[in-house]
């Protein structure tokens, strides 16, 4: 009884003195810091959030927490940078897979008769078979079991992020891994598409020509069999299987997402998709495939993209950064270490910038004469260093889909356009579109 109280004391006491010296060093700083609600130890603002609108309760504390990896970032990001452009990633190589697997795609729609179906796994399919080019050498089938499973685990954990348990995984990750609760489901998700890089990777090392790189991973492999006496390096199979595993699920759910909200924005505006299909019926005709510098000389569909992807904000709260040294903002002190979210749809959202943002209307990108207009309001793949390095990539992917699908069908909903509802589902460090059916009708 007595050890037990003594432990109960000495508990309290260190968590007093936790406390006392969070708030001593949290008073040290105010009246430099940028301006915003007091934060409680250890907690910060947390349940000054409400989770279920983590970007707009963002937006009212103007705070945020994410990470960083510093040097490790930075040469991994140079080398996933020089690998794809290596493997045709803004050439005409990567453009010929993306019209190759449109044409897969149209096959596939014309296949359900007109059918009213889920678009997700037609579309993420798609897309993900192109990064999947690059990161395994290779497509896979449309009806491989194991290709859906990985689908079925990547679309789970994109959705997870969006949850308010979700943002609560990533905030106390070290707290919430031990805990029961829906995010176990997705750490095994997520552990089931490590475990199927780790089996490419071993299948790309028994085959390895080093003079003959075939893929991503053999890039990778390459670059390790060079840096394996040095000590520092960031070349390991850790570094290797998370790469290709981010390069995979990033390069299918962001722009698998958009498509698949894309339609159903679509069908809620008939009329722009049909204005859509006026401009690829006098540009590229109905006998050849849709290619990227076709959106030169098609405003209208350049704007309508742009304006799907500001509208759908995919990623709202941006990657989160950290401030690598003591920093002086506005008159205000960020201390070395702060982990900070870009909003970018603060910016996306911006009255100065778009007349109504909280409407979809491509005219945001359209000049009085009807032409493209650019804004540097327009942000979805972030800004500065770190912006999205396969920005090149998810915009032609993003013309070519779309394009290529509105030569090929009409859409229709099983919904008149007045009852489709275009807000997300969730919303918080992704946003996720409701679930829908819609037919592909063949032109």
């Amino acid at each position: 009884m007595l050890a037990s109280g003594m432990l109960l004391v000495a508990l309290l006491t260190c968590l007093s003195v936790m406390v006392l010296m969070s708030v001593w060093r949290q008073r040290k700083l105010w009246g430099k810091l940028p301006p915003g609600p007091t934060p409680l130890p250890f907690i910060g603002n947390y349940l000054q959030l409400n989770t279920e609108q983590m970007y707009n309760s963002l937006k009212k504390v103007s705070g945020g927490v994410a990470f960083s990896e510093g040097e490790r970032a930075k040469q991994l990001r140079r080398f996933s940078i020089t690998t794809l452009r290596d493997f045709g990633v803004g050439k005409r190589g990567i453009e010929e897979r993306i019209q190759e697997e449109a044409g897969f795609l149209v096959e596939t729609l014309r296949g359900t008769c007109g059918a009213f179906v889920d678009p997700t796994y037609f579309l993420s399919r798609a897309v993900s078979n192109v990064i999947s080019s690059i990161a395994f050498g290779d497509r896979f089938a449309y009806e491989d079991k194991e290709f859906l499973s990985l689908l079925r685990m990547m679309l789970g954990s994109f959705q997870f992020t969006a949850t308010a348990t979700g943002q609560l995984y990533d905030m106390f990750y070290s707290v919430m891994k031990h805990l029961p609760g829906p995010q176990q489901q997705a750490f095994k998700e997520l552990h089931g598409l490590e475990d199927f890089i780790t089996k490419k990777v071993e299948q790309n090392q028994r085959t390895l020509d080093p003079s003959s790189p075939r893929d991503f991973i053999d890039s990778f492999l390459i670059r390790m069999q060079k840096e394996k006496k040095n000590p520092n390096t960031e070349f390991c199979m850790k570094n290797l299987v998370l790469t290709t595993l981010n390069l995979f699920f990033a390069g299918t759910e962001t722009v698998s997402t958009t498509l698949r909200y894309g339609f159903l924005l679509f069908m809620k505006h008939p009329d722009v998709w049909a204005k859509v299909q006026e401009e690829i019926d006098l540009v590229i005709g109905k006998n050849r495939q849709p290619k990227f510098e076709d959106r030169a000389k098609m405003p209208y569909t350049e704007a309508v993209i742009h304006e799907i992807q500001r509208f759908t904000d995919m990623i709202p709260m941006g990657v989160a950064r950290r401030v690598t040294k003591d920093t002086k903002f506005r008159d205000f002190f960020i201390p070395k270490g702060t982990e900070v979210f870009p909003v970018l749809g603060s910016v996306l959202r911006d009255t100065k910038f778009f007349s109504n943002p909280q409407d979809f209307n491509p005219q945001h990108f359209l000049d009085e004469k009807g032409q493209f207009k650019k804004n540097d309001a327009f942000v979805p793949f972030s800004i500065g260093k770190r912006y999205c390095f396969g920005e090149g990539l998810a915009r032609m992917e993003l013309f070519v889909f779309f394009t290529t699908i509105l030569q090929n069908f009409c859409l229709k909903s099983p919904q008149s356009p007045e009852d489709i509802d275009v807000s997300p589902k969730h919303v918080g460090f992704a946003t996720i579109p409701r679930t829908y059916t819609m037919s592909f009708l063949p032109r």
